[in-house]
Formats: structure tokens, sequence, C-alpha cells
């Protein structure tokens, strides 16, 4: 029997334990699996790592990332509002705001509103308007009477129905051409992403000190490339 070979196994197996919550993989040999095939994913990049658009002249890895980040959030309004045409409905955000509520019930304002990471005046204002529609009602919460409950109504629910087939064709653009196992990576490295930064937008930090603080705070060093 080759020892050496098992040896490798258990070091492999607990790189795995120690940072399979960070990645989201489950503790089992389908996790396990995913996360070794990954690793090999990311050893081959590294070897023949990506070319990019001002990488010669010192673009970081990190301003392209935030700048595609940027780009696909712009493409994909332009399906949404594509997808909305026909309907009563003005913005993206009106049916992100139902499909919420038609999913995970109703909720005080503030939660839908920190569900979709916007600012209390903005995610009112979306409020307002699906109030006015008849597409959500509120009451009173029962833990805290100050706060109010938002639901989505039946004629909510109806006009989100009549508008899905055209939202599902956004969202299956979006993706592009993908593959089924590119899909799944892309999830994994986005929810790593979000778990990131949403402690971040939930704590509400000034504006002036936010990224000294962040900087800081998670041990992050400055890019000492140039970024474009």
């Amino acid at each position: 029997m080759r020892y050496e070979l098992l040896k490798d196994v258990i070091t492999l197996i607990e790189e795995f334990e120690s940072t399979r919550k960070e990645d989201g993989w489950t503790e089992d040999v389908l996790g396990f699996k995913g996360w070794l095939c990954r690793q090999h994913k990311r050893e081959e990049a590294a070897v023949s790592p990506p070319d990019w658009e001002g990488k010669a002249e010192g673009r970081s890895a990190e301003s392209v990332i935030s700048t595609m980040l940027v780009h696909l959030n712009r493409y994909a309004r332009i399906y949404a509002r594509a997808a909305m045409t026909g309907s009563s409905f003005s913005t993206q955000e009106e049916f992100i705001y139902l499909i919420n509520l038609n999913v995970f019930g109703p909720m005080t304002k503030m939660d839908l509103i920190k569900r979709n990471i916007q600012d209390k005046p903005t995610g009112m204002q979306i409020i307002s308007r699906l109030i006015k529609q008849g597409w959500v009602s509120q009451s009173n919460s029962e833990v805290d009477r100050r706060s109010k409950v938002i639901s989505i109504t039946l004629t909510g629910k109806k006009a989100l129905e009549a508008q899905m087939p055209k939202i599902r064709q956004a969202t299956q653009i979006v993706v592009g051409n993908l593959s089924t196992g590119e899909k799944l990576e892309l999830i994994r490295l986005l929810s790593k992403l979000d778990r990131f930064h949403h402690p971040i937008f939930l704590a509400n930090m000034d504006q002036e000190t936010l990224l000294d603080s962040v900087m800081k705070q998670y041990g992050l060093t400055e890019q000492k490339k140039k970024d474009i």
C-alpha cells in the first residue's frame, strides 16, 4: 500500500475541513469531490491565468472584477426593462420586492428593504408605489407597533404571475452561455462575496470612514498595481 498517497489524501481532507464552510461545501463525499474539483481548476488557472484588457499596463484583477460586476448589473437591468414592457411595473425593484414577499412571506418594511440591499428612502418610495398599485398591503407589527408589516396581495400575485414568463426569460439571458457546472461554481463564488459584504452593509458605517474601516477590519492590503 502506498502510504504516501494515503498521507496526501488525509492532508487534502484536513484542508477541506478547514475551508469548506467558508465556500459553502457540504460535509460529505459530494462536498469533498466538488471542493477537490474546484481546487484542481484553481491550480490549472494558476498555471495559465486569464488575460484581460490593461493587464500589461498594471490593471489589477480586483479592478477587472469590479468593472465586470458593474457591467453585468447594467446588462441585467436592460433585460429587466424589456421584461417589464407592456406591464404596470415601473422599475426592476418593484417586481423584485414582490418576488421576495411572495417567496418569503410578510415582513417589516425595513426587513424588505434590507433584503434588497437598498437605503431606507429609496426602499420606502418603492413600497409606496406598490401600495398605490394595490400590489401590497401593510398592517401593524404584532412585535413592534412602530413597524409596519408588508404583505403581497392577490392583485400583486396576479401582476407577478402575469409577468413571470418574461422575467424567467430575462434571468436565463443574464446567465448566457454558462454550463450547469459553471453556474453552480458562480453561485458559490458570488455567495462567498455576499457573505463578506452583507455584514458590512448591515453595519451601516459612516461613508467617510467606510473604506479605511473595512480594510483594517478584514486585514485587506492596498493594491500595489495600478488600477485602471
